[in-house]
């Protein structure tokens, strides 16, 4: 009976405040969360393991030092997948990395692919765009994943030591130069001989990611493996 009640307000709820599908704006329905049914099935997952090789391993091939790289998603700048990036990021819905972390983590976990990861480490936001957005749009993500695989989650690890604009529109090299001291590690002395799962939100040209791989180059024993919440194909 109490459960029969506490639809019946749920339904009510929605009715009075409808929640929309963050990739159709349709209303949602009992049982779905953030994507109706449509969209949800619509999501382009990459299917990709850490077992063979990938796309996102090839973006790396020559360039940094890792174990492995996956991501979650196709990113596109048409679609579904965009939509939730740009909510998660600029609109406060910090739920939809939430989201995206258990499915992923979800299914990382039933893979088995991935070896005992110690750390699970996001991505980091300089502190002054971390107070000013509120939260690193990485954090439950990874914080998701780091559950499911058993791992631990550390944002005090890797450090955003300068305040950069947005450079998504330069090319690889030059963000490379004017961005390889901008990050610096914390307690690196704990990473020794550890195997960490270092997670960003959008794989591009991948610059973002050699830049934090490198900064963990000498610790010693350290195994690096990437995921991401997408990669533009």
């Amino acid at each position: 009976m109490k459960n029969r009640i506490s639809n019946i307000l749920k339904d009510v709820t929605t009715v009075l405040l409808p929640i929309s599908c963050f990739g159709c704006n349709a209303r949602l329905y009992r049982g779905e969360v953030l994507l109706c049914t449509s969209c949800r099935h619509q999501l382009p997952l990459t299917e990709y393991t850490f077992n063979d090789e990938n796309a996102v391993d090839r973006i790396f091939y020559g360039r940094i030092n890792i174990k492995k790289a996956n991501s979650f998603l196709f990113f596109t700048e048409i679609g579904i997948v965009k939509n939730l990036i740009h909510f998660l990021k600029y609109k406060n819905q910090e739920a939809i990395g939430h989201f995206l972390g258990d499915w992923h983590g979800h299914i990382l976990k039933k893979q088995g692919h991935l070896p005992k990861i110690d750390f699970v480490i996001p991505v980091p936001l300089h502190r002054k765009k971390l107070k000013k957005r509120g939260y690193n749009q990485v954090a439950l993500f990874a914080k998701q994943i780091a559950y499911h695989i058993n791992a631990t989650y550390s944002d005090d690890i890797l450090i955003k030591t300068a305040n950069t604009k947005t450079q998504t529109k330069r090319n690889r090299l030059s963000r490379w130069y004017d961005n390889r001291s901008l990050y610096e590690i914390n307690n690196g002395e704990t990473l020794t001989n550890k195997t960490i799962l270092l997670v960003d939100d959008v794989i591009t040209t991948g610059a973002t990611m050699e830049i934090c791989a490198n900064t963990f180059k000498d610790i010693e024993g350290l195994e690096i493996y990437i995921s991401s919440m997408a990669v533009v194909p």
